[in-house]
């Protein structure tokens, strides 16, 4: 069988991610594998497209292979599959899978981001392999490669995939009152992030509304205007001097002209199931600030034009990117049924976060995502030193290892729970037990009045 395996990582064949995809070439070597470096290559292939064109036509299965960067693929790989679907590339009826390796941190959306994708070019999409960075180096990671490339060999063999192709739904776009912003009397600073292309007129008009009905000055911010010199590199040198490898100025830039404000609203055009690989480009090199949550508590918005209802992977990743931040999700306005409103309460709900200092306590996504962080740099704080001082001062070394006097306490009750005796004379005393902290609080709010 012939594959291609389109290697997303910038970092080429230094890539910790392609060295599963080595492993499985020396184990299945009855199987041709061509490697594609699209991620290394990608200005040149911007230029030149054809020979990934024959690359891909040649191919009878592509695995697409990358280290997940915030929340999906690299901005590299991105931009690979636009190329692929801007010179209209037929790949009908060819099977696909991927191998990514990360920390598991929102793994599953950056699956997703690809499997959508697949779907859109009408591929055989068969489940995909999702690796720890370190898995290749012991036989439990190893076995779980040759497992997983079995299955794909079985899939292909017996015609079996997750989908063949997605139903895409024409956007509905229903029209904005567009409202020319004019110059008030206003409080406060707001950035309205965006990618907007000049001839979206439609997001240009959701932007306008909401700066003419927001409380606050608002400021535009184009990324698009950024002369970014290139997408993240991996190569970690933020993480020991705070400073990107890059000479554009980006990390100044990102720090003082767009993170110094008192709120976020990003508006955007759904673009191939995400925000569009420009902006994918600009949440890769905010990896300057490492794994810290600079913004902490600060309220974001999104304006998002196309049809956000259908993109649930879109939804978790919102709502994850806020819940790690520790921000307050104002609210998502859409242009699919009311536009006018949901700008209009979005505008209303944010000055009500910056007004109360609301942020609210963070769910399984900002808890599960952070406790991986928590882990990571406890581990490599030699490396990410300011990671690991922004981690100490934050007090998000909460490792539960260290509570000692809670865990003496349960194992004292699991040894009482494991008598009968006691356990039938105790009665519902374990359930009144458990509440009497919260009578406490009930009682002095009562006292209070």
């Amino acid at each position: 069988m012939n594959i291609l395996v389109v290697n997303g990582s910038p970092k080429g064949e230094y890539s910790v991610t392609l060295q599963t995809t080595n492993y499985l070439m020396k184990r299945f070597p009855d199987n041709t594998f061509n490697i594609l470096h699209a991620g290394q290559k990608i200005k040149a292939l911007e230029r030149d497209f054809s020979s990934a064109i024959d690359a891909l036509n040649a191919a009878d299965l592509i695995i697409f292979s990358y280290p997940v960067y915030t929340f999906i693929a690299p901005y590299q790989l991105h931009r690979f599959i636009e190329l692929i679907k801007e010179n209209n590339v037929n790949l009908q009826g060819k099977f696909a899978t991927q191998i990514s390796t990360s920390k598991h941190f929102y793994d599953v959306t950056a699956h997703r981001y690809i499997e959508d994708n697949c779907g859109d070019l009408g591929l055989k999409y068969i489940k995909g392999l999702s690796a720890d960075m370190e898995d290749l180096l012991a036989n439990k990671g190893q076995n779980e490669a040759n497992d997983f490339f079995r299955y794909v060999l079985f899939c292909v063999n017996e015609d079996i995939c997750e989908r063949k192709s997605a139903n895409i739904t024409p956007p509905v776009n229903k029209p904005v009152t567009n409202i020319t912003p004019v110059s008030t009397e206003k409080s406060g600073d707001v950035v309205i992030l965006t990618n907007c292309e000049k001839d979206d007129t439609q997001l240009q008009s959701m932007i306008n509304r909401f700066r003419a009905v927001s409380s606050r000055n608002t400021r535009v911010i184009n990324i698009r205007e950024y002369d970014f010199k290139g997408g993240c590199l991996g190569c970690m040198n933020c993480a020991i001097s705070g400073k990107c490898v890059y000479k554009d100025g980006f990390d100044d830039f990102l720090r003082n002209t767009i993170q110094n404000t008192e709120a976020i609203v990003v508006a955007f055009t759904i673009k191939d199931h995400s925000m569009g690989a420009s902006f994918k480009l600009y949440d890769d090199r905010q990896f300057c600030n490492g794994h810290r949550a600079v913004t902490m508590g600060m309220p974001m918005g999104y304006l998002v034009s196309g049809n956000y209802s259908e993109e649930i992977n879109l939804h978790t990743i919102i709502e994850g990117r806020a819940q790690v931040g520790s921000n307050f999700l104002a609210g998502v306005a859409t242009d699919e049924f009311d536009p006018d409103t949901e700008i209009d309460n979005l505008a209303k709900s944010l000055e009500y976060a910056l007004q109360n200092s609301y942020v609210p306590p963070q769910n399984f996504y900002g808890i599960g995502g952070m406790k991986i962080f928590r882990d990571l740099i406890w581990l490599m704080q030699g490396m990410m030193k300011e990671d690991h001082k922004f981690y100490k001062a934050h007090k998000q070394y909460d490792f539960p290892q260290k509570k000692f006097g809670r865990m003496i306490l349960m194992y004292l009750l699991g040894a009482l729970m494991s008598s009968p005796k006691i356990k039938a004379k105790s009665g519902n005393m374990m359930n009144e037990g458990m509440l009497m902290p919260y009578k406490k609080v009930l009682e002095k709010e009562e006292n209070n009045k």
